[in-house]
């Protein structure tokens, strides 16, 4: 079997390219189906049939709604395997899918990672260390003692007995929970289907509109879904307390990006941590980037090294188990 492994440079430069290449084929050796290997750079959608050619096997594809059509598996006969290297993934048509006998997986590489990043960025919130750190390197600067001035530039809030509202309780929301619970804070979560273990154990499953009312600080880490886009709209803002902290790493448009910079300019909103924003990749600013009080990055909570390698080995169990006729992570 032939595959094709789509992968860009690394956001940040470390590990490199080259490094991640030579993973992938480290990991690759030795699989006695897989004839041959062809390494690209990032997945482009608008080059998808070049992409895919005449190969078996398909790895790091991005899956956009309705992107992979029975159209387009009539076109790739050979085409039985593709991976997507995210969490995320669109629509796809199942019974084109299944007809064609092609499997389709995700990557579930980063459930911690992401929270990781979603806690930072709601420290950031509450503490911004590198303003507080310019502050008073600047006034030492000038030989001022901040003993003869205000201590502190921004506001300090503690997260211990806060309410934090999860919205999505997959593995990555699941994370959050815990490391929120760490800190003391006291946490609640919304799903579409209420989750059932002793792992669940320590967080109060309620109701959006109960979540909406209780959470000091909501997170998002649902999938994007007709139903959860603009979940989070005009009506729903109203309905969360005054001065609550928003946080999303999840995808942009399950706010209403609109109902959301209004909420940050009157301060119904205090301050939002987004990791995702509508319309992403972006080429212009909108006007979230204009609130002072939203902290906006550019879609990287999956960037540390740690999480690249993982990557791999995690999409080339996948692919097999699948081999073996045990697929994982099935989409």
């Amino acid at each position: 079997m032939r595959a094709v492994v789509c992968q860009g440079e690394p956001v940040g430069g470390a590990p490199s390219r080259d490094d991640v290449v030579a993973y992938w084929k480290e990991q690759l050796a030795g699989i006695p189906e897989i004839t041959s290997v062809d390494y690209r750079e990032n997945f482009k959608a608008d080059d998808v049939d070049e992409i895919a050619a005449d190969y078996d096997i398909l790895i790091g594809a991005w899956i956009g709604d309705d992107m992979f059509s029975a159209e387009f598996l009539d076109r790739h006969p050979n085409l039985k395997y593709v991976a997507t290297l995210g969490h995320g993934f669109g629509r796809i048509d199942h019974e084109a899918a299944k007809a064609h006998g092609v499997t389709f997986t995700n990557t579930v590489y980063g459930d911690m990672t992401i929270a990781q990043y979603g806690m930072g960025l709601l420290l950031n919130i509450c503490h911004h260390i590198d303003r507080e750190s310019a502050y008073y390197k600047q006034h030492l600067e000038q030989h001022e003692s901040l003993y003869q001035v205000k201590h502190v530039c921004t506001r300090q809030i503690e997260l211990y007995e806060k309410t934090i509202g999860i919205i999505g309780l997959g593995s990555i929301g699941l994370w959050m929970a815990k490391m929120a619970a760490g800190f003391g804070m006291k946490v609640i979560s919304y799903s579409r289907h209420k989750k059932e273990g002793s792992q669940y154990d320590f967080i109060e499953q309620v109701s959006l509109d109960e979540l909406l009312k209780r959470s000091d600080v909501i997170s998002i880490h649902c999938p994007l879904t007709d139903d959860t886009r603009n979940m989070l709209d005009a009506e729903a803002i109203e309905k969360m307390k005054d001065g609550v902290i928003l946080i999303n790493t999840a995808r942009g448009a399950i706010i209403d990006e609109e109902a959301m910079v209004s909420a940050l300019k009157s301060g119904k909103i205090y301050a939002a941590g987004l990791d995702v924003v509508t319309g992403e990749p972006l080429s212009e600013k909108t006007p979230i980037f204009d609130c002072e009080n939203a902290s906006v990055t550019a879609h990287i909570a999956w960037a540390p090294a740690e999480a690249r390698y993982r990557t791999v080995r995690i999409a080339v169990d996948n692919l097999k188990n699948w081999l073996a006729g045990k697929p994982t992570s099935v989409i």
